[in-house]
Formats: structure tokens, sequence, C-alpha cells
């Protein structure tokens, strides 16, 4: 079909008093020139879509009758063999792709992408079959364009070896040059799959910190099939960071996430978990984060981004959530042994005899050491309680006895040192021997 072209105007001047029409010209009148004005800031209202915009002008001549057609669809279409993009075929498309991709975010209404489209065409059927070439219409997909720090248009990036890190491209806007850069991106892209390097980024399945020193082993990758699995039909309390690879404080976070990582599986003995989500590659979880526990709605972490902070936030959720410490028994030196190994400190107390105390007795000095056990969880020691007389060798070796029972002693068997409370054994002298 002929006609006005994109965004054109097709005016006709009908006269005041005689009924005739005749082509006008849109620069001869000042009135018409207001037309033209706006069609254009018509046409950019309206890009999304074809329109027909209608717009009356009263003048001295009479009645400009001005009709508009907009016609800015996409800048491709499905004849091209550029390939079109959007936020639904997108992730399935480029990021879980092995082929080497160069994408184009452009709007239909920019001049640079108008004059661009010809050599991006160009350039897609000299690399079909070699090199994927796609576009996407980040104005009206902006979300997308987002996710990769489009501020203009238009931007090129070429997606390789790793999917979620794309290089941007700072070349000339020639197909010659396009089609250079592909190949050249396309060779290095070989070349490191020979020598066995970024294979593990090839698919786009596996995030880049999968494939990250040992220091990052105790973060748990989690995806969007594996999510509910390890943390909603868990017991123990997550830590779970989003992340965007090419985000820059995602960056200067993850060593410290890495860091409290193994600090507090340490600490919980892994009833505190720190994982991560790539949420370019998992959007489906993109717009669940924060810190979740079981059975309660997830709470956004708003602390502070280094380790220590991390680790804190984590212990403090896990003495909010965590039972407390069993009190054992010491029935022999295996159990004795097996409780003060596992922790850094071990908290042996040394009741009278039941003979003495009677059950109630026995009982208020329990509940005590009960208290204290859950008032220090977040420290993860041990407790041991045994009755005067029942562990001999034990009492010798840490001079249990001397002030009367009920006694206690802080025992770190790593360092091979222990502390004996001195003050009265209740409430308020065990917290002052412990803190």
């Amino acid at each position: 079909m002929s006609g006005p072209g994109l965004g054109q105007a097709a005016c006709l001047v009908t006269g005041a008093s005689r009924g005739f029409g005749l082509p006008a010209d849109l620069g001869a009148d000042e009135g018409l020139q207001r037309v033209a004005r706006d069609a254009t800031d018509a046409l950019r209202r309206h890009h999304d879509g074809a329109r027909l915009q209608r717009l009356l002008l009263v003048n001295n001549a009479g009645t400009v009758s001005c009709t508009l057609f907009l016609a800015v669809n996409s800048l491709y279409s499905s004849s091209d063999d550029v390939i079109e993009l959007t936020p639904t075929n997108f992730n399935k498309e480029v990021i879980q792709s092995d082929s080497l991709w160069l994408v184009e975010f452009y709007a239909p209404w920019c001049g640079h992408c108008q004059r661009l489209t010809p050599e991006w065409k160009k350039a897609a059927t000299a690399l079909k079959g070699v090199v994927k070439v796609g576009a996407v219409d980040a104005d009206k997909h902006q979300s997308l364009g987002g996710q990769y720090g489009v501020k203009g248009f238009p931007t090129i990036k070429i997606f390789g070896a790793n999917k979620n890190k794309p290089e941007d491209y700072q070349g000339a806007r020639t197909s010659d040059a396009i089609v250079d850069a592909a190949l050249s991106a396309l060779r290095s892209m070989v070349k490191d799959r020979l020598g066995g390097r970024g294979s593990s980024y090839s698919s786009g399945k596996q995030s880049s910190r999968e494939s990250g020193s040992s220091g990052k082993k105790d973060v748990i990758e989690l995806t969007d099939d594996t999510f509910d699995r390890h943390v909603l039909n868990s017991e123990d309390v997550w830590l779970v960071e989003f992340y965007a690879p090419w985000c820059g404080h995602c960056k200067n976070l993850e060593p410290e996430w890495a860091a409290a990582a193994t600090e507090v599986k340490e600490q919980t003995k892994g009833k505190v978990k720190l994982a991560a989500v790539d949420a370019t590659v998992n959007q489906v979880l993109a717009s669940r984060y924060g810190i979740f526990q079981k059975g309660e709605d997830p709470v956004d972490y708003d602390g502070g981004r280094t380790k220590s902070d991390i680790v804190a936030r984590a212990l403090d959720l896990f003495s909010e959530n965590a039972p407390p410490p069993e009190l054992l028994e010491i029935i022999n030196e295996e159990a004795l042994k097996k409780t003060c190994d596992a922790h850094q400190l071990c908290i042996i107390s040394v009741l009278p005899h039941i003979l003495d105390t009677g059950a109630a007795g026995r009982n208020s000095y329990l509940d005590v050491m009960l208290k204290m056990a859950d008032k220090y969880k977040k420290k993860m020691w041990g407790w041991l309680w045994t009755e005067a007389g029942a562990q001999s060798d034990l009492e010798n070796s840490l001079g249990i006895g001397g002030f009367g029972y009920p006694a206690m002693a802080a025992v770190n068997a790593r360092k091979m040192k222990f502390a004996l409370l001195k003050g009265s054994f209740s409430e308020q002298g065990i917290n002052e021997f412990l803190r």
C-alpha cells in the first residue's frame, strides 16, 4: 500500500466558501507547521503500535483536516534473520543457549536505531547458522532492557560463553564491523572451550558463582527447580541473596557473603544456610527475596553488607528459631568426649547427690542450667551434668569439689583449658561467669 511514510501526515485544506480539496505543503503555513509538530509529538506518544490520529486546526483559510498515519511497529519482522526477543523467550533463547548471541536493544522511534536496522539485518543474514542475532524492543520491554543496564538506544551486547556477563559492543554500526566483532567473539569462545575454560557457562544453566574458588563452596546455589525443596520445605534458617552477575553491588557483596557462609555454617553446625539465586536466570524466583524461615513469609534483610554484619544477623536468626541445646547427663567418658570435641566450649555441672537435695532440689538446678543453655544457644556450646561422685576422675581433673556442690566448669577441650564458677549457682551468677 502506498501512502504517507512513517509518522508522515496527509493533509487537505478545505476552503471556507469553496468545496475543493488540495494537497497542502506542511511548511507553507504556520498553522500547518503546528500540525507537523503535533504529529511528531503524537508519533512519540503512540509508538507502541499502528495508530490513526486525526488532527484538526482552524485557521484563516478554513479547516485543515490532517490524518496522521502512525505505523511505528517493530523494526524487524518474521521474514528477517533477526530474531525478535521478549521477556517471555529471552531466557530460553539466549541465556540457556550454547550459541553466541548478538542482541540489539532498540526503540522504534529512535533515529539511530532506524539507521542501524538495515545493517543489523545484513549482519544477521551473513551470520546465519554461525552466530545468533537478535533484537529487543527495549522501549516496549523496559524491564528486560533495565535488567542489562540499557540506558540509551541502540545498545548492542554480545552474549558469549558466560551468558550472565554480556559484553558491550562499542564498534562501528556497519554490517562489516558487526560481523567482524561477532567472529572475533566466537573465536575466543571456541578457544576457551578447547582450553577447558568457560564450559561451565556455556548453557547459562550454571551460575558463574558455582565455578568459583573453594572459598565459595559453602554458598548454596539455588534455582527455580531447587528453591522450594531446599528452602521452603526445610526446618533450617536460610539467608538467600538474589543477585545479578552484572550488578556492581552484588560483586562487592560476593566475597563477604562467601566468608559469612563458611563462618555461619561452622558456628551453627549447618543449621543456618546462606544461599544465592541468579535472578537473571531464575526469573520465577525474582519476585521473592530476603530471609526465609519455615512457615513464615520472607523478611527483607536490610543490615550491613560485610561478613560480620551477615554473620551477626544469621546467628540472631538462629538463636530466635533454634531449640535450646540438649542438657546431657555424663554417663561415661565417651559421652563426655563426643560432646566436648564437637563444641568450642563445654559447660559441665556437678550437682549434689539426689539424696542430699531430693527430686525438687535436683530439678531446680537442672532448670537453671536449661535456662542458661537457652540464653546462650547462639554460642553453640555443649551442656553436660553429672552427680557428685559419679565421675570422680573428671572432678579430680577439673579440681571440682573444693568449693562444694553444685559446681560448674567451662571447658575448651581443643585448647586444653578450663575455668571454674566461683560465684553462686544461679542465673545471675552463671551469667556473670559465662559472658
